[in-house]
């Protein structure tokens, strides 16, 4: 954002709802208490099935401040936020921040991102200090680091309790999508998330790619949110485990230098064998492995989107 907008930019914050009513609305609540005034709520629900977007609706459908979209199916995280990064963008806003829908904000998260941006030039995409929901001093994320291969992220800080020892400003290799503010000069440069991921590593890729534009992933712990953690999606469960095998090899291969690129499929083989050796000794480990090789050999056949 350059000099000659306005003090407060316009942010329209996308939250991407799936059949968590409940969890939706203790967000919305939330943001309804933030200190910052110039935003706008596009509510973008991917395809509920179990009536919530009828009490979405009925609840905030008169609330200037909101707008609902209602996706016909699930688009997956990048390809529902996509929809409303593009209404955003047509309505005129001069960034867009994504937040999940199982997050509790504080009321001064939004200021301090949008100070902080005005801070540093160079920053396209800022993200807050992000706690667990359930341990509100356990931090759950400080921003996070990609691996030399580029085929995994890890946040910084994870489950560590906050002594404030991530308290500084800080570039990172990459933000969580659970809360990105991302300016409109990195989306009109850039474009859009990447839809074919459908779950998981979109956000990390999108950071990749900003970065490689020029721009920096900034940090900013004085802005925190606490996040209710894998509601729809359970670490460990086969679906898990493909896409993040899957999108993980795919991210080194879209960012990564040559020997990156050559490196990744030496990867392929080496988990391909050490998955045979687990499904052929470790029977209690077979479902694990089987969901592994699935996601590499869509990654090899070039299979991306909904499993």
């Amino acid at each position: 954002m350059d000099d000659t907008q306005k003090s407060n930019p316009l942010v329209h914050i996308i939250v991407l709802t799936w059949n968590e009513y409940n969890d939706t609305v203790e967000c919305l609540e939330s943001l309804g208490k933030i200190n910052y005034s110039n935003y706008k709520i596009i509510l973008v629900d991917n395809g509920s099935r179990d009536g919530s977007i009828q009490k979405l609706r009925e609840r905030f459908g008169k609330d200037e401040k909101v707008r609902i979209i209602a996706n016909e199916k699930n688009l997956g995280f990048a390809g529902g936020n996509n929809v409303g990064i593009k209404y955003a963008m047509n309505k005129g806003a001069d960034a867009v921040l994504l937040i999940n829908n199982d997050t509790i904000v504080d009321p001064n998260f939004l200021t301090e991102l949008v100070k902080a941006e005005k801070e540093n030039k160079q920053a396209g995409i800022l993200g807050s200090k992000i706690y667990y929901e359930g341990d509100p001093k356990r931090i759950w994320s400080a921003g996070g680091k990609v691996s030399k291969l580029l085929t995994k992220g890890v946040h910084i800080g994870y489950d560590e309790i906050d002594n404030g020892q991530y308290d500084e400003t800080k570039k990172r290799d990459y933000l969580t999508g659970c809360c990105l503010l991302i300016k409109k000069e990195v989306i009109k440069k850039i474009g859009v998330l990447s839809d074919d991921y459908f779950l998981y590593y979109e956000d990390t890729d999108y950071c990749l790619r900003a970065r490689k534009a020029g721009y920096d992933c900034l940090y900013i712990p004085a802005s925190k949110i606490w996040h209710k953690v894998s509601r729809s999606s359970k670490p460990g469960s086969s679906s898990y485990i493909y896409y993040h095998t899957r999108n993980g090899l795919a991210m080194a291969r879209r960012n990564g230098s040559p020997l990156i690129k050559f490196l990744t499929y030496l990867n392929c083989l080496f988990l391909f064998l050490k998955q045979i050796v687990k499904y052929v000794f470790m029977p209690a480990k077979r479902k694990w492995a089987v969901a592994v090789l699935e996601g590499e050999r869509d990654f090899l056949l070039g299979k991306m989107g909904k499993k």
